[in-house]
């Protein structure tokens, strides 16, 4: 759903409701799953600008938009899910995006997406604590 927002210029609604009627026969799961991709598509799309400079600041010599498209959509959703979904935990958070890193893009993706998913990790705690 992500991949036809970059890259056909979908709206996330309507790449949300495309996905449902393709893959899902209208459905994307429970209402519960609906919800969270859901979630997971509009808040990725809508909050781009505030997620891009974080994964450039954490990926070495990357700009966002020099990364394999399918990498920085991991990076974008993950880091989404670090800042506006609490009830995630980080680690778990890495997890996912490293399997679908390596699923979806390659080994070498998966080391790279946890790699900067880490630091971004580290970076947030560190802005957490009290000075």
């Amino acid at each position: 759903m992500l991949y036809q927002c970059e890259v056909g210029r979908v709206a996330p609604e309507d790449a949300i409701a495309a996905y449902g009627e393709i893959e899902q026969g209208g459905h994307l799961g429970s209402a519960e799953a609906e919800a969270l991709a859901s979630r997971l598509v509009i808040g990725t799309v809508e909050r781009t600008p505030e997620l891009d400079p974080l994964i450039a600041a954490s990926s070495d010599h990357w700009r966002p938009e020099r990364l394999a498209i399918v990498d920085r959509l991991i990076l974008r959703m993950a880091v989404y899910q670090f800042l506006h979904v609490p009830d995630v935990p980080p680690n778990v958070v890495i997890n996912e995006a490293v399997e679908l890193a390596r699923r979806f893009s390659g080994d070498e993706s998966g080391r790279f997406v946890n790699g900067v998913l880490d630091a971004i990790k580290r970076k947030l705690k560190a802005a957490e604590r009290p000075k």
